[in-house]
């Protein structure tokens, strides 16, 4: 039976808010509110909009009324109950009437010991418990990729802009939660990128490639862009040929900076040759690890550098739409790409003859709406198509079957800025840094117990300790590294000269993963950091497969069990079960979420972080530590 959310009615300013969003999409409307056929072929090429108009109802009114659900539901020809399971599927969507101003208070691994819990008792002290409140509430969120800016909250506001502050002090969060902080005065906080990146700062890094532009141009200006060498790397790319520009990549081994280290070149022929029409460009900015902001800061501080980026991926590849799908918790950096690509198809940059070269290409952005899982890139695809961000099983791969069932690349932005680099020097030159799999330069975000956390460029091959020093060296005593985020592993203080890359790494068995390397000092509650991280798992877990959708479940039980010193059986029959635990999601999971959810609790476990006294149980081991 279907969902008929009760036959509710939306108001007027739920209906004018999707209504300015899909009339100008959609065209003229019948007597029952659709636009066109509601079955078949062209009902369904409506359902991508889905997304965007949650989003228009959301940004409007605060929340998704059955009604909002039912207006959305009618005239994208989409049944109700499939709009409602994608609207609870997102966590910045709320069903039920809320607060119309939202402090979103991360209270993740960077953030919760370095002022994050602190904020979550000011705020529920002011403004009352976890959710509650009639015209501001709270609520605990994941990272929101201002690590280097600890501790961080974002404001989701009705009928405003949403806006980030951070470093966030306890007496401007609740002023701006009570409404005396708009968007314009919060992005003024970020105006100095040298917070964020470090390197930009007097005396500036002389080495920076893929930063070279931050602290440097306007991200505003398009005219300021191309007065640093913007575009010039496109008109390169088109008098080099589609198929040269495709080699130029094969011949610089760059790999994929999102984890999985795929050669980009290999991607981008794959789809290039594929003869099915039309081809479709997605570029991944979901940037959602814990601990990771490389992507965010590019996208605040270069903005233009990504679109560029982004039409030399198009032209190569034969697509001639590009889908930029970034975050919904990185507001900045939204409002500056759209900025960005306004200007860029205003100028000819984008559009159906880019700079006069007969290069047909534009850009569309997507907002995701807090999913972790659509950083893995079917369910991301799933997300643009109007469903739930659910992996596919693989193959088919999107570059023969992706977006709309069409040939698609697929890169992250840290990705596309290196075609940039690959471009301007040459595959060879590229090539040449670094070695093996491992090369260029890669963008590490450096956060925890160092004197100055960021976003650091450096060739591969540099090693742990050299990143260290370069962020000012640590605060207290090292006592571990989590390296490559939530889904990676820990590093000892006796390995500190592991060379960073893929190869590297693996020797010691770490993964660089998403770039995060996080210091935990002596003092560190690495307890409360590992339930924090299966906490995070188990939340993000999209529930498709059981081996992840129970195996998250049934770790954090473990962990929980084991931290209050209550195991079923004894500690080495809990210590067992999470070993086969981490066994089956790892072999049985669709996706990498679930394949790595157990990655750090194991790395942990094996390396016997916690065999030495819990500083924060007052000198005592922890009753789970491994002997």
């Amino acid at each position: 039976m279907d969902l008929r959310l009760s036959g509710a009615e939306a108001t007027a300013e739920e209906r004018a808010a999707v209504d300015a969003l899909l009339d100008p999409l959609l065209g003229p409307r019948d007597v029952d509110g659709r636009a066109g056929p509601d079955s078949g072929h062209e009902a369904r090429g409506r359902r991508h909009l889905l997304l965007p108009a949650l989003h228009a109802v959301s940004d409007a009114v605060g929340f998704l009324s059955e009604g909002a659900l039912n207006h959305v539901a009618t005239r994208l020809s989409v049944p109700p109950a499939d709009v409602y399971g994608v609207a609870t599927f997102y966590a910045m969507f709320a069903v039920e009437p809320r607060a119309p101003r939202v402090v979103h208070v991360c209270d993740d691994v960077a953030c919760g010991p370095y002022g994050g819990e602190d904020l979550a008792t000011r705020l529920t002290a002011e403004l009352g418990p976890e959710g509650s409140g009639a015209d501001a509430c709270w609520v605990r969120s994941p990272c929101l990729g201002l690590c280097e800016r600890a501790p961080a909250v974002m404001f989701q506001l009705a009928g405003e802009p949403d806006f980030s502050h951070a470093p966030a002090v306890g007496e401007d969060v609740v002023r701006a939660a009570r409404g005396a902080t708009a968007a314009g005065a919060a992005d003024a906080a970020f105006a100095d990128p040298g917070v964020s990146v470090p390197q930009t700062r007097s005396p500036r890094g002389g080495s920076l490639t893929l930063l070279r532009r931050i602290g440097v141009v306007d991200p505003t200006s398009l005219d300021d862009y191309r007065a640093h060498g913007g575009y010039e790397t496109l008109r390169r790319a088109v008098d080099l040929g589609a198929s040269r520009v495709v080699q130029e990549l094969k011949d610089s081994s760059l790999t994929g900076r999102g984890g999985a280290a795929f050669p980009t070149g290999v991607k981008w022929d794959g789809v290039a040759t594929a003869p099915v029409r039309p081809h479709y460009l997605v570029c991944n900015a979901d940037e959602s690890e814990p601990g990771t902001f490389k992507d965010r800061v590019l996208m605040e501080y270069d903005p233009f550098g990504l679109v560029e980026a982004m039409t030399i991926a198009g032209w190569a590849t034969g697509c001639e739409r590009g889908y930029l799908y970034v975050r919904g918790e990185y507001p900045l950096a939204t409002r500056r790409l759209e900025h960005a690509i306004e200007q860029a198809r205003r100028r000819g940059y984008l559009g159906e003859d880019v700079m006069g070269e007969g290069v047909t290409f534009d850009i569309e952005l997507r907002r995701g709406a807090g999913a972790y899982i659509c950083g893995e890139e079917t369910a991301l695809l799933n997300s643009i198509e109007g469903f739930r961000g659910e992996p596919r099983n693989k193959p088919p791969f999107p570059s023969v079957s992706g977006l709309f069932g069409k040939p698609t690349v697929i890169n992250n932005v840290e990705t596309l800025y290196n075609v940039l680099q690959v471009l301007d020097v040459g595959g060879p030159a590229f090539a040449s840094v670094g070695g093996e799999r491992s090369t260029g330069t890669k963008l590490f975000c450096v956060s925890g117990a160092v004197a100055t956390p960021g976003v650091y460029e450096v060739d591969f091959g540099t090693t742990l300790r050299e990143l260290l020093t370069l962020a000012g060296g640590l605060r207290g005593e090292l006592r571990t590294i989590l390296l490559g985020g939530a889904a990676g592993g820990f590093v000892m203080p006796d390995q500190l000269d592991v060379p960073l890359t893929l190869e590297g790494a693996r020797e010691i068995g770490a993964t660089l993963g998403s770039g995060v390397v996080l210091a935990f000092d002596t003092d560190a509650d690495l307890v409360g950091t590992l339930r924090r991280i299966a906490a995070f798992f188990r939340d993000e877990s999209c529930g498709q497969c059981v081996p992840c959708r129970v195996g998250t479940v049934r770790q954090e039980e473990a962990l929980a069990r084991l931290e209050r010193g209550t195991p079923i059986g004894d500690r080495e029959t809990e210590l067992a079960l999470l070993d086969d635990l981490a066994r089956v999601m790892r072999d049985a999971s669709i996706c990498g979420l679930g394949q790595t959810a157990p990655a750090a609790v194991g790395s942990a476990l094996a390396l016997g972080l916690l065999d030495r006294p819990d500083p924060t149980t007052n000198g005592k081991a922890s009753a789970w530590v491994p002997r």
